[in-house]
Parts: structure tokens; sequence; C-alpha cells
């Protein structure tokens, strides 16, 4: 048996003795073999002593892949030293078995090995390390190397992890953004970190001061995905979209290979090298992170890039639904009522266009009181989209028009509720000009739009603020889209021939 195996049976076991509840509270996911190989595949570290550093060692299974990696090769090290931190003191007899294992296997090829399990919190033992000090931070270690799938789980902002965090300076609220940002300024120049995450932090502002951070000490080299999200973490029923991504201390961005594979031992998978600047743009200030998977998703990023306007540049911006339907349960009608206003939901959604009202189990309206009133916004042109699609659903960007010409109404309606789980697009509060908005609507739902859109949200939540970093052609493109939008919406393959039109220098036609 060797080294991964021995290893994944330690896994197996610590697995069935743990609790689910257990290790739901502490964020756990185990890594399986497969996904510990890929890993330990990326390594680069070179060099005769090579510091390892795994900051939630679970099992200890990243532990035996990279040493098993190490010691395979030609210009093996003379020596590996391990820094392992576990919180759960149940697994920490196991990390032992397991650096005991690699002991074992470095021995057999001459390698020096020094394996320390340490019980206790990561976060709150060394960002202590990383806080202002007057004296100095010169007793910090320094790792060649970080390899950790760090536990997924949101850090309350009274909790002491987040007091810890921001006296370091680290400002994020998810225990995983957390042990990156520490373990990151553990690296040694030129030091590595390759980390198995969810995809979250790429987009959105949640993620934007943990994105400053990590892009400013390290550069991206390698970011993988995964086809499928259950194929990787198929033992712990993992929904979240996770990437294995590997950076650089110090190192000055240049190129980055991406690849996919299905997470089995048996996938096939496919790479490609693109330049840095097409994964973080320079000029963006929220510092996107955009995964190309292959060529046309390359092209479809260029083309976009070169797009001339974002929303702010056409006077248009972004808002969430001001209706949170559980807080005004007393004040919702399934039909419409002489009191009330059209309460719009996703399920208003009719090919392009906004129904109303419609049979479902949702309400139709919301009464107008003096306590709902500014939910409402001026029953005028909007542009919709869902806030949230389900996995399984082709499309991430979906957008509707609601035209309150089309809305069947009983009498002259004085506002329109939005609900919470649409984005709705507007000038300053008031509606659109029909034309562009239809224009609007009609390349949200375009295919280039949607896949573009992918390449930077592994979620199934689409931001306001995602909507504003789009790029979008100008105006006058906008309402000449808008003339191919009667009273029906035109065919996916006609709206995706349409905007191909109005792309830069006829790129992608």
């Amino acid at each position: 048996m060797n080294l991964i195996e021995a290893a994944e049976r330690l896994r197996v076991e610590a697995s069935s003795d743990l609790a689910h509840t257990r290790r739901a509270e502490l964020g756990q996911f185990f890594t399986p073999p497969a996904v510990a190989r890929l890993m330990a595949s990326m390594i680069r570290a070179r060099g005769p002593h090579v510091r390892i550093l795994e900051p939630g060692a679970g099992a200890g299974s990243l532990i035996a892949a990279a040493v098993a990696q190490l010691i395979e090769r030609a210009d093996r090290p003379s020596r590996i030293s391990v820094v392992a931190y576990e919180v759960d003191p149940q697994l920490v007899d196991t990390i032992e078995h397991v650096h005991w294992l690699c002991d074992e296997l470095c021995r057999q090829g001459g390698v020096q090995f020094d394996g320390q399990s340490r019980s206790g919190d990561f976060i709150e033992q060394e960002a202590s390390t990383l806080a202002p000090s007057l004296f100095g931070n010169d007793e910090r270690p320094w790792f060649d190397l970080v390899i950790t799938n760090p536990p997924y789980r949101k850090i309350r902002s009274d909790s002491a992890h987040r007091r810890t965090l921001r006296a370091a300076g680290i400002e994020t609220g998810n225990l995983y953004s957390a042990f990156i940002a520490v373990a990151v300024q553990l690296l040694a120049p030129g030091g590595e970190i390759i980390a198995i995450t969810p995809r979250s932090f790429c987009n959105g502002p949640y993620f934007r001061k943990f994105r400053e951070l990590l892009l400013g000490i390290v550069s991206l080299e390698e970011i993988h995905i995964f086809e499928s999200r259950k194929e990787a973490f198929r033992d712990d029923d993992v929904l979240q979209e996770n990437i294995i991504w590997r950076g650089v201390r110090g190192a000055e961005p240049s190129s980055v290979k991406i690849s996919t594979t299905d997470g089995s031992d048996a996938g096939s998978s496919s790479s490609l090298v693109v330049r840095s600047d097409e994964v973080v743009w320079p000029r963006d200030r929220e510092r996107f992170i955009h995964i190309v998977q292959d060529r046309d998703s390359q092209a479809i990023a260029a083309a976009i890039r070169d797009l001339p306007c974002q929303l702010s540049d056409l006077a248009v911006e972004p808002s969430t639904g001001r209706v949170v339907d559980f807080r005004v349960k007393g004040h919702l009608r399934s039909l419409p009522e002489h009191d009330a206003r059209p309460l719009i939901y996703p399920a208003h959604f009719d090919r392009g266009f906004v129904t109303w009202p419609v049979n479902s189990r949702k309400p139709n309206a919301l009464a107008l009181t003096e306590s709902t009133r500014d939910q409402f916004v001026p029953n005028e042109v909007y542009v919709l989209l869902k806030r949230f699609t389900s996995k399984e659903e082709k499309r991430r960007l979906v957008a509707a028009l609601y035209d309150p010409t089309r809305v069947a109404a009983l009498g002259e309606h004085q506002g329109v509720g939005f609900e919470n789980h649409l984005n709705y697009l507007h000038r300053s509060g008031r509606g659109l000009p029909l034309s562009f908005a239809k224009g609007l609507a009609l390349f949200l739902n375009s295919t280039i739009a949607d896949r573009f859109f992918r390449q930077f949200s592994g979620h199934t939540q689409v931001n306001a603020r995602d909507l504003g970093m789009l790029r979008y052609p100008d105006s006058d493109q906008i309402r000449a889209l808008g003339a191919h939008v009667g009273d029906v919406f035109p065919s996916q393959g006609e709206i995706d021939a349409l905007v191909r039109e109005v792309m830069p220098e006829g790129m992608l036609r």
C-alpha cells in the first residue's frame, strides 16, 4: 500500500468516527485522494529543504500527497518539514500517523522528515503574529509551500476570529478566506500556495478586500476547475463550486494555466494558458478573477472587454428588489385588489417579458399602505433579472422587460413592487426609455453575455454589483438592438446573431 492509499484508509476511518454535525460545525470537508493527487501535482517548490504548512490538515491527505510527490522527483529535497494545524483534537492522532508514514517513506529515499502536528486554532495562533508590533515580526515562521483545503464557514462579525483578523489587518467574513489570508503571509518570498476553495471569492463585494490582499501578495499561476460540482467531493455532498488554484508570493504576473477535469480519477482533462491580464483585468478596481476555460471563452472575454460602456456610462443603476415578502406577509395579495399594486416575482417572467397576473403559488400584489409605500417604484419601464438560478439551469443571466402597458391592470397603478429575488435596472429610481430597455434586455439574454458572466461568477447568485461590472454596447447600439424586439422577443439564435453584430471589430462573427 502506497502513502496516499494508506492516508486514504485513515481518512475514511476518521470520517466514519466523526459526527456529521461536528464536521459541519467546524466547516470540515476532507480531501479525496484524486483531489489530493491533483493538488500535489501542481507543486513546483525546489531546494534542499522544503518547508510545508497545512493550516487545516483534517485527516492528513494533502500532507501525504505532497510528501509522496516530492519524494518521487529525481531532484528530491534532502529535508522535508511539515507543520500541520488541526482544530479537532480527535484528528491529531490520525495526522501523527500520517507523519509516521511520511517519515518511513522519506527514510527509504534518504530524505530527512520533520513533522509537527499542532492541535489548535490556526487563525488564533498565527494571525496574532501578523498584527503590527513595536518589536516587529522577525520570529514569524516562513514556508516554501502551503497546501490546504481550508474549512468553509461564515465568521460572525462579533466573533473572536473576526477580532483577531481585524487586529492583523484582515477583513473577511468566511473561514476559508481567513485561512488563506493568514497563510499567504507566512510564505517565504517565492513560496507557493496550492488551495482548493469555493469559487465565490472570484467576484462580488463580499470578498473584495480579500481579493485585494491575496492579489497583492501572490500572483495566480494555475487555476483548475471541475466540470461537475458533485464528483470531486461526492462523499461529502458539497454543493459549492470549488476550484484549485496555485499562487506564488512576489512573482510578477505573466501567464495563468487554466485546466478542467470532471473531478474523478479517470476523468478527461483540458488546459489553456492565458495572459494574467485576461484573468485579472488591470483597470478593474473590483479585482474580479475571470476563469477562461477555452478559446471560445477567451474570444468572448476579449470582445466583451472591448465594449465601450459600463452601466454607469449609460446612466443606468442596478438595484435589488425592495420587497422581502416574509416581512410584509400580512399585506400580500394572491390576486389584484383595489388597494394593492403589482408585485413581480421571477415566476412572472415569460419569454423575455413580464406577464402579470399569473396563476402561481406566489402572490401577485402587495397592498399599498403607509408601511409598504417605500417598497414600490414608479410604474414605468424596467429591465429585471433573476438574482438566483438553480445549478441545473442552463443560464445565469435571465432578463425580462417590465412594460406597464403589458400588465393586465385594474385601473391606473401608482407603483410596482419588485420582490427581493430580482434585480432591476433603472435611472435614478425611475424607469428606462422603452426602446433602450428592450435592447438592454436583449443583450443580457444573449449567450455571449451569459458565458462571459460565468467566467467570473461560479455561483448561482447574480449580484447587482456584478451587473455594474459587465461591459455593454453604447446607447445607440442598445437602442438599435431594441428595435428588433416587438410584441415577442427574437429566438435565442436571433438574439445571439444580433449581439454579435455589435461586438468590437467584428469579433465572434
